[in-house]
């Protein structure tokens, strides 16, 4: 398999703790986003909405955005798991890593914050609050399902890793970048916690990836 990936988008983290989860190799093709490659016409044949992540497959299938990828890598690769077994609980994983990538996470990606900037004008501190906004309301939606509910665990369902995790821990890594506390979502931060403790999650992360810039590393020590 090829996967396309850069190193700060958020879909492609998700792919990355899939990829992790199920021990599935697969030779990464960095897409810098910030110098337009995924405008360029070689990545534009490959997946014309020009977004990341694509994951190809041997037989030259070209598989495309982050949830359906996780759903056929589970489809086709399903140990370990990363949707529960009966109907209504994998419904709710489901929910829950819909609530971040279909509703909390688009409201922040390049193609949004370049709109706000080039065409609306808003300032810098505009965008921050927008930003800001659509993180809070999502962690305080999350929290909400997740807070005393009779199937969540040491994870957001049970005690093992689902999609509901591998979606949420990008929305918590936005909101740390945002310098967003987690206190106030005391579930979320836990279960954010135990996934990141996991090597699949942490090997993941966007600042420890190849083509994370330097600058950007954490410092040792």
């Amino acid at each position: 398999m090829k996967f396309f990936s850069f190193w700060r988008s958020l879909a492609s983290f998700r792919v990355r703790i899939a990829l992790n989860l199920k021990k599935l190799p697969a030779e990464v093709v960095f897409v810098d986003i910030d110098a337009d490659a995924h405008r360029a016409d070689e990545y534009r044949r490959l997946n014309p909405q020009m977004a990341l992540p694509a994951l190809v497959e041997d037989d030259g299938t070209v598989l495309f955005q982050s949830l359906a990828i996780l759903e056929y890598l589970e489809e086709t690769h399903p140990s370990p798991p990363i949707l529960p077994a009966d109907a209504k609980s994998r419904a709710r994983v489901r929910a829950l890593a819909l609530m971040v990538a279909c509703e909390g996470h688009p409201l922040l990606v390049p193609r949004v914050r370049r709109y706000l900037d080039r065409e609306l004008n808003l300032r810098d501190e505009q965008q921050n609050a927008w930003r800001r906004h659509w993180t809070i309301e999502t962690l305080t939606a999350l929290e909400g399902h997740l807070a005393g509910h009779k199937d969540t665990g040491k994870f957001c369902h049970g005690d093992a890793p689902t999609m509901a995790d591998i979606c949420m821990v990008g929305h918590c890594t936005v909101a740390v970048t945002q310098q967003i506390g987690l206190d106030r979502w005391p579930t979320v931060k836990r279960i954010f916690e135990n996934a990141m403790a996991l090597p699949e999650f942490a090997s993941a992360h966007p600042l420890a990836q190849p083509d994370t810039p330097e600058a950007m590393r954490p410092k040792a020590g």
